[in-house]
């Protein structure tokens, strides 16, 4: 198995990390009973602080995630992987591990920064494909 793959399958992993810390966080905020319910139709309390944060972090997780995804699966099948990718793949991967405390801590300018180094190893698995 590819490293790319690898790391793919690692990104998997985080990603489920960053629903379960959202997860957390919200319901630290808006207690257990708000977790089980069903809700519909209840008015929901925004959330604050980190919990809003953890929230964002996961949400844009989710956004990039299936870019990264895509760019690992394409240069695999396509033959392209290199150490190139590799590399790609691993500043990926922990970019994002570094982007969900410093989001949830609120650092704002370092929170960007890391998301540009992740942007960044995505660019690098992708510039074989073309």
């Amino acid at each position: 198995m590819t490293i790319e793959l690898q790391i793919l399958g690692w990104a998997i992993v985080l990603g489920l990390v960053h629903i379960g810390v959202a997860a957390a966080f919200a319901t630290a905020q808006r207690g257990v009973r708000w977790n089980a319910s069903n809700r519909d139709g209840a008015d929901i309390p925004p959330l604050t602080g980190a919990a809003v944060r953890t929230a964002a972090a996961s949400r844009n997780f989710l956004e990039t995630f299936p870019l990264f995804a895509a760019a690992v699966l394409a240069v695999v099948v396509a033959g392209r992987a290199d150490a190139g990718t590799a590399l790609g793949a691993q500043v990926y991967f922990w970019a994002r591990v570094a982007y969900l405390p410093i989001y949830a801590i609120g650092i704002p300018y370092l929170r960007s920064a890391v998301w540009v180094v992740s942007l960044w190893g995505t660019i690098q698995i992708i510039k074989p494909l073309f």
